[in-house]
């Protein structure tokens, strides 16, 4: 079992930034591929970016690329660093989990098993 929790989020400019938090604990976390994603209003959830332990490159969906930053720490907290916030950035950020599956899929993809309980990002234009 993974346990998830998001801190972090709240009301920025556009232009601004921030940094959001995700505490897992579990077995075997540093197993897991970690991942951000995020729910607009009215919209589907949507894949941002994921991360592994092992160090290897980050995947970032492209209309985060160059502007977020996903990381990890010794202490199992993963970030998700947000630079450059735009209006359509607005959404509710949820870290996800998921063992590694060898199905042809690509490493970073969903679906994901655990789940966070979400935090809020609104940017304000």
């Amino acid at each position: 079992q993974v346990q998830l929790v998001e801190s972090g989020g709240g009301l920025v400019q556009a232009g601004g930034a921030l940094r959001l938090s995700c505490a897992a604990s579990g077995r075997t976390i540093s197993s897991y591929v970690m991942g951000w994603f995020r729910q607009a209003p009215g919209k589907e959830r949507a894949f941002v970016a994921a991360f592994l332990w092992s160090g290897e490159r980050p995947y970032y969906a492209d209309a985060v690329k160059g502007r977020f930053t996903i990381s990890g720490d010794n202490s199992n907290t993963v970030y998700l660093e947000m630079n450059n916030l735009k209006p359509e950035d607005t959404a509710v950020y949820y870290c996800a989990a998921k063992f590694p599956r060898f199905d042809g899929r690509p490493w970073y993809s969903p679906p994901y098993d655990y789940w966070g309980q979400g935090t809020q990002v609104t940017v304000s234009s």
